[in-house]
């Protein structure tokens, strides 16, 4: 069986058993501060195991794509290394929502591996929860009953908490599990060694094919358990694994799904599988991160430095130093693998297809960046090395190592292997001092500590309201306390508000919940679970009663005016570029909005002129909003409604609707056009190959800023005497302007040619040093130029010259490099030693350092510390 045939057969098996086929979420999570990716199938279940949401079957079954490398889930650096580990995964799953446990579960399990799939039975072994003290929970007795059922009591094995107990985080659902583990070995090896012994002893051919979870217990913030109102099933079997043992491999990358990707980076690196481990691990390293790379990119996030797009960085720069160092491939070539990628999982994933172009785009400019990167990296490693040399050091410091890696992204082994070229070791172990060091500031700056929710009344959340009013009387449902970064706030639950909670770009709404004489100030609003979350500094001195919830009108309004001039900016886009323009991201605030989107050139300046009047155009023709809540997706796309790639979108959607203008939108939305008032574009720039991004203002921001450049216009024609043409008198000065600066880069030239030759005459010999120590009136690059140059002309030469450049200041030293060899002089530790007394600072290399100051009073007694030395 292919691996589009065991997915299909998964699907169809529990379809034939009442459940409901669910799409999987996009990879990249959008809407769960708890969550940068989907790192397990139950993941956009969350709402349900919660109890925030009902579902509509109690029955599910899905292939989710699942990514694991940051966090509690971090595989990362094992991935490729070993034959199981996976960045991007497909987890096949089934769900029961309060209907069926343990007994239905176990057996559709069993019937599934080996009635269907066919397994050999006596390849299986089980794991099952042995209970846990410090949780005051008994073994699962239950399981094991069942299990006996079907398999040999012999092939039961209790395992420990850390194996058997799933818990979706710190806090929150949590259950036993039952494991099914498959013992891939061949005959011979099973006779020498019981798989039995082998099961979770990280075997590479003994491995965990699926997972069983019986959740029915909640976890407090203080580690209590309390039993859920109702008990649910979550499993998950990595497709991967599922596949290497029916198709009879011997490790996940064998299956066809990789080996179709390797077999193409063969034929580029000119290198086979299967000959060598170093080169093995490359290709598995490439093959398996290309595919979690392409699908973060089509689901909408695209590399960046920070949060998400962060990871996906690393993990692309881990495939392309891995290119590098093993498969010497010194220029992109990940994009030539895509289309092979997207022939084996391109119709499960239509997305990869549609997204096909700004996937190659993308990962292709990332390459050459970083190739770019490595290079600078390289140039550094050498300055090291040379460094080293100079002062007869065999070992590179930790600390500057680690600005490798940290800055170029070099690993510890690739600069390890080029300093033992150069006959030179590193410091490993300051190397992970400063790695745990950052480690540290990172875990410390991103810390939160979240306690239980306190429950004020059971009256449920009636959600989001603030479609229609923007007031309302309120009672606090629940509410829990926040510490992070030092500080303390708190996030109140209502049930219902007419907050809109931060989503689609959209900031979160601000305002006050207003009891008698107390007034709460709501700083932010964000969703979280399905739950509308209000955050605030402080709690109200009572809790229970009504409450008034107020939204910041103003701020609600301008932020409003933003999002309809961004669904009419993206509809001037596509008519004024091409229907290849697909949003990308998009940020919706009070005073400003900002829009990503595809496209493979600058926009000219024409070409945003036409852009901007076309939204005018629509704003001023005042076309009235229409609205479509609660419609089917499907008659929403029949509609013509576009639909972000990245987003999940519910069985019902709403529809914003201004003339042409016809998107899928939750956000907040003004009754027409001409409410937006004035728009205009502020800049246009490049976010990663083939992105670009438009910012822009409009309503009384964009008033204020014409007013604004109107008062400024006013200023510069005042300045210029009122001339008939402002542009032409501007260019005029510009153009004088010009023609002065030659004229002082050229007296400049010549002033730097006497002060040299008088500056010439003033060097004599100390202890055999041609030395020059001298005061000038130069700006600081003409006191460079005339120190090399002197030091070019002069033989074991040491110079020192203050320049004095209107109010500022500097020092610069120079020093032939036989000196600084011979006499280990070094010019950047001398001028760090006489810097702050001319109260400055600088740096620079062993022979030439400067430093800028503003006490040119000190420039003789600099010059002096320093002749000293010689």
């Amino acid at each position: 069986m292919t691996v589009a045939e065991i997915r299909n057969t998964f699907i169809d098996f529990f379809k034939s058993k009442g459940h409901e086929i669910v799409p999987s979420a996009p990879m990249v999570v959008k809407n769960d501060p708890t969550l940068m990716f989907i790192n397990a199938g139950m993941n956009q279940f969350k709402d349900y195991f919660l109890g925030n949401t009902v579902p509509k079957n109690r029955k599910v079954v899905n292939s989710q794509k699942c990514l694991r490398v940051s966090g509690k889930h971090n595989d990362l650096d094992e991935v490729g290394v070993d034959t199981y580990h996976h960045t991007m995964f497909e987890m096949l799953g089934n769900w029961s929502f309060g209907d069926y446990f343990k007994e239905d579960a176990i057996s559709m399990a069993w019937e599934l591996l080996t009635k269907v799939y066919k397994l050999p039975e006596d390849r299986l072994y089980v794991t099952v929860f042995e209970g846990d003290t410090s949780d005051k929970l008994a073994i699962d007795q239950e399981s094991i009953e069942i299990w006996k059922k079907y398999i040999n009591e012999n092939r039961i094995i209790p395992a420990s908490k850390k194996d058997n107990f799933w818990e979706m985080g710190d806090i929150g659902p949590c259950g036993p599990c039952t494991e099914i583990h498959i013992d891939l070995r061949s005959d011979i090896e099973r006779e020498k060694t019981d798989g039995k012994s082998l099961v979770n002893e990280d075997h590479p051919q003994v491995i965990e094919i699926w997972n069983v979870v019986f959740i029915q217990f909640d976890r407090k913030a203080n580690k209590s358990l309390t039993n859920l109102p109702e008990t649910h099933v979550d499993t998950g079997m990595g497709l991967e694994r599922l596949a290497m043992a029916l198709q009879g491999k011997q490790s996940n990358y064998d299956i066809d799904l990789f080996q179709a990707i390797i077999g193409k980076l063969e034929k580029i690196s000119s290198i086979k599988y299967g000959k060598n481990e170093e080169t093995d691990i490359a290709l598995r390293v490439i093959a398996d991160h290309l595919r979690a790379i392409s699908f973060s990119i089509s689901d909408g996030q695209l590399p960046s430095n920070t949060g998400a797009g962060y990871v996906i960085r690393r993990i692309l720069r881990r495939a392309i130093r891995y290119a590098y160092q093993t498969l010497d491939l010194k220029e992109p070539f990940m994009g030539a693998l895509i289309p092979i990628l997207i022939e084996q999982m391109g119709t499960t994933y239509p997305e990869l297809k549609t997204q096909e172009h700004v996937i190659i785009k993308v990962i292709t400019e990332e390459e050459s960046s970083f190739y770019r990167t490595l290079a600078q990296g390289i140039k550094r490693i050498n300055q090291l090395i040379s460094k080293c040399k100079t002062e007869n050091k065999r070992l590179l410091d930790g600390k500057s190592v680690f600005e490798l890696y940290d800055t170029y992204g070099f690993p510890l082994d690739l600069t390890s292997l080029i300093a033992r070229e150069q006959n030179l070791s590193i410091d490993e172990k300051s190397f992970r001092t400063n790695l745990e060091e950052q480690k540290n500031r990172s875990r410390k700056a991103t810390s939160i500590a979240v306690q239980d929710w306190i429950t004020i009344t059971d009256e449920l959340s009636n959600g989001f309201n603030g479609y229609d009013v923007l007031d309302a009387d309120v009672v606090i449902s629940k509410y829990r306390e926040v510490k992070q970064k030092g500080k303390v706030f708190y996030q109140l639950v209502l049930n219902t508000t007419p907050f809109y909670p931060e989503g689609g770009g959209q900031v979160g709404d601000q305002g006050v919940l207003l009891k008698d004489e107390d007034k709460i100030i709501i700083f932010d609003t964000k969703k979280e679970n399905n739950l509308v979350v209000h955050f605030t500094k402080e709690l109200p001195k009572e809790l229970n009663g009504i409450f008034h919830a107020s939204v910041n009108q103003s701020k609600r309004f301008n932020a409003a005016k933003n999002h309809s001039a961004t669904h009419l900016l993206h509809h001037a886009l596509k008519s004024v570029l091409g229907d290849h323009v697909e949003q990308k991201g998009s940020l919706v605030q009070p005073n400003a909005l900002r829009f990503d989107f595809s496209h493979f050139s600058k926009v000219s300046d024409k070409e945003l002129a036409q852009i901007e009047t076309l939204v005018l155009k629509e704003i001023e023709d005042n076309y009235k909003l229409e609205e479509y809540r609660n419609i089917p997706i499907q008659e929403a796309k029949s509609m013509g409604a576009t639909a972000l790639f990245g987003e999940k979108y519910g069985e019902e959607v709403r529809v914003i609707k201004f003339n042409d203008s016809l998107e899928l939108c939750g956000g907040t939305h003004i009754s027409s056009t001409n409410e937006i008032g004035m728009f205009t574009i502020i800049s246009e720039s490049a976010v990663a190959s083939g992105i670009r991004r438009i910012e822009a203002i409009c309503g009384d921001a964009a008033d204020r800023y014409f007013r604004d450049r109107s008062l400024k216009y006013e200023a510069a024609s005042t300045l210029l005497k009122k001339p008939k043409n402002l542009e032409q008198s501007i260019q005029d000065l510009v153009d004088k302007n010009q023609i002065l600066n030659k004229k002082i880069e050229s007296f400049q030239k010549d002033l730097s040619k006497r002060i040299k030759a008088d500056l010439k005459n003033k060097i004599t010999a100390i202890h055999g040093v041609n030395f020059l120590g001298a005061s000038v009136e130069l700006t600081s690059s003409s006191v460079k130029d005339i120190l090399f140059q002197l030091k070019s002309e002069q033989s074991n030469f040491v110079g020192i010259i203050g320049n004095i450049e209107d109010s500022k200041c500097g020092m610069h030293v120079i020093i032939s490099e036989n000196l600084v060899t011979e006499k280990d002089w070094n010019a950047s530790a001398w001028i760090k030693e006489i810097s702050n007394i001319i109260q400055g600072g600088g740096g620079g290399q062993a022979f030439y350092a400067s430093a800028g100051g503003k006490n040119s009073n000190g420039i003789p007694q600099a010059i002096n510390e320093l002749k000293k030395k010689l």
